[in-house]
């Protein structure tokens, strides 16, 4: 039962990252997202949308909090966690 919370949240976590990364390119760029996607990979920007996007996992994170859905707010926390392993990759890589 556990298990299926913090998978719930983790889902939720990865849903509201790219919810978030699609809403900052609509809201503060003047291209297309197909265009600001490949702009960004080319000038090696796309780990900073990513971490922007991971700014919608506050409000899960405290939803679940606030609610007392501990472990779903654990998922989030993965989530995020693994949103920050996959942007310092590809920093470095």
């Amino acid at each position: 039962m556990i298990k299926k919370e913090i998978a719930i949240g983790f889902a939720v976590g990865i849903i509201a990252n790219i919810f978030g990364s699609l809403l900052y390119i609509l809201l503060f760029s003047k291209a297309g997202i197909e265009q600001t996607l490949k702009d960004a990979f080319q000038v090696g920007h796309f780990g900073s949308i990513l971490a922007l996007g991971a700014l919608l996992n506050l409000a899960a994170f405290f939803g679940f909090l606030k609610i007392r859905r501990d472990h779903r707010a654990k998922g989030v926390l993965l989530a995020t966690i693994f949103t920050a392993v996959i942007t310092l990759i590809y920093k470095i890589s």
